[in-house]
């Protein structure tokens, strides 16, 4: 991820870090804070996926997925981007900067189009992709592959965004000294879906997460 975000013109002054504990002090110290953006990848588990459908259900429109209706056009607290490629803050002039710009405008659908056809997302993906060490997923993969999401703050709130969502989600407020590592996000974001599988020998931890903070000097 911090080779990808490099290419793609992500400040200098933030990196990816590996989250190697949610509870644990000692296991979170090594992250510097405010913590901005918490990316985790979740296995589909059917609890989780029936409280997907009845929460998308009960929302319909992705305009009321926002506080007062806005769907896009500039006029909501995050960007969202609805996933329409395959699984697979900037510097002035990146690639990450022309994307955010360039999608603040536009509606949903078109914000998803932009990033489909981005030749330079593309690119950029495709230099790092080999570095991983997972192997390359097949077609049949997909149902039972896990699932990316991002947790961040904006506003006040902390929000869901998952490109195969109706829309990003408010999962509440946090305080000004809150981050998306704090107990509080926490609980309102990762922990919730993670409870979902029931009680702790029911449920499946075959998750992993990493988090965008302020690179160490």
């Amino acid at each position: 991820m911090n080779a990808l975000a490099k290419k793609m013109g992500l400040s200098e002054d933030l990196t990816f870090y590996d989250v190697y504990s949610l509870d644990e002090p000692a296991l979170l110290a090594h992250i510097p804070r405010p913590a901005y953006a918490l990316l985790v990848i979740v296995p589909m588990f059917p609890q989780w996926k029936q409280d997907r459908e009845a929460e998308d259900a009960a929302l319909g429109d992705p305009a009321s997925y926002y506080d007062g209706g806005a769907a896009g056009k500039g006029d909501e607290p995050v960007i969202w981007f609805e996933q329409i490629i395959g699984d697979a803050l900037s510097s002035p002039g990146s690639t990450l900067e022309q994307l955010r710009n360039d999608a603040i405008p536009l509606a949903h659908p078109e914000r998803a189009q932009l990033l489909h056809d981005s030749e330079e997302f593309e690119e950029a993906h495709k230099s790092v992709v080999a570095m991983g060490s997972t192997r390359v997923p097949t077609p049949g993969d997909h149902e039972h592959s896990g699932h990316f999401i991002a947790f961040v703050k904006a506003n006040g709130h902390l929000w869901e965004l998952e490109g195969c969502r109706g829309g990003p989600l408010d999962r509440g407020e946090l305080g000004e000294d809150e981050d998306v590592l704090s107990p509080r996000a926490l609980d309102l974001g990762l922990k919730r879906i993670i409870n979902l599988g029931g009680t702790a020998d029911e449920r499946d931890l075959r998750f992993s997460c990493i988090v965008l903070a302020p690179k160490e000097a």
